[in-house]
């Protein structure tokens, strides 16, 4: 990638542009850009790493203007099934199959798994996306769990403390048992990484599997009675209090 020129303006890779302006993926954007279909300040431009000061360039897609999009945030309930890919090679649901409604592009925040259903947040906010996924953060996740096994005391304080995995010992939990039956143990898991299918092999680390896993939480965002399948936008005081910002 180039340097950006120097000073104070605001610039912007040009697939990024696009992107953020909520008409599709960055990948797509680097498409249509090596097609010919972007011009800047009426100049075909074939380089996505093209800058583009956002205060003086007009930029078209095929002929049409980019205007910068509106922010959106989104809260997803996640089914089982779907994989978090914009588009998948395999032909398998996407969680984009369930965005009816929403016109402009957003990326998800972090992931979850094909077999874990459950909260899941999309924006095309990516300093917001950053915020929430980045472990430094500590922003916690929570998950309720059916494990394969009972759970005895000593297990649940092992994931309390932290387990060791093959990438290093986890952060301590926050583990709550809700109930056992005769075979399995359901617990309430809150962690402040996200790794990938973490949740699942610190089950493994204690000697069990995951049989269900479902987000209900991040921060102090939860899925309340949002039904399986739908979405909903986020009002501006959950993502304020995520952020551990007053509102305006």
């Amino acid at each position: 990638m180039t340097k950006p020129p120097p000073g104070d303006r605001t610039v912007k890779t040009l697939e990024r542009v696009i992107s953020k302006a909520g008409l599709g993926s960055r990948t797509e954007a680097r498409s249509w850009i090596g097609a010919g279909r972007v011009r800047v300040n009426g100049k075909v431009i074939q380089t996505p790493d093209h800058w583009v000061d956002l205060e003086r360039d007009r930029v078209t897609l095929d002929g049409k203007p980019v205007k910068p999009g509106r922010m959106l945030y989104i809260l997803l309930y996640k089914p089982t099934g779907y994989i978090t890919t914009y588009r998948d090679p395999e032909g398998r649901p996407t969680v984009y199959d369930l965005l009816d409604g929403v016109d402009s592009f957003v990326g998800t925040v972090g992931r979850l798994d094909q077999d874990t259903s459950g909260l899941l947040l999309l924006t095309n906010d990516n300093a917001f996306a950053e915020r929430v996924t980045n472990p430094g953060h500590e922003i916690p996740k929570t998950y309720l769990v059916k494990t394969s096994t009972l759970l005895s005391e000593g297990d649940l304080e092992r994931l309390r403390n932290g387990v060791e995995l093959s990438d290093g010992p986890t952060r301590p939990a926050q583990v709550k048992r809700i109930r056992d039956s005769a075979k399995y143990t359901f617990i309430e898991l809150t962690i402040t990484e996200g790794r990938n299918r973490q949740v699942r092999r610190m089950i493994e680390a204690v000697g069990g599997k995951v049989l269900k896993l479902v987000r209900t939480a991040i921060g102090p965002i939860q899925i309340g009675s949002l039904e399986i399948g739908k979405w909903r936008v986020l009002a501006d005081a959950e993502r304020a209090e995520l952020l551990g910002r007053p509102r305006i």
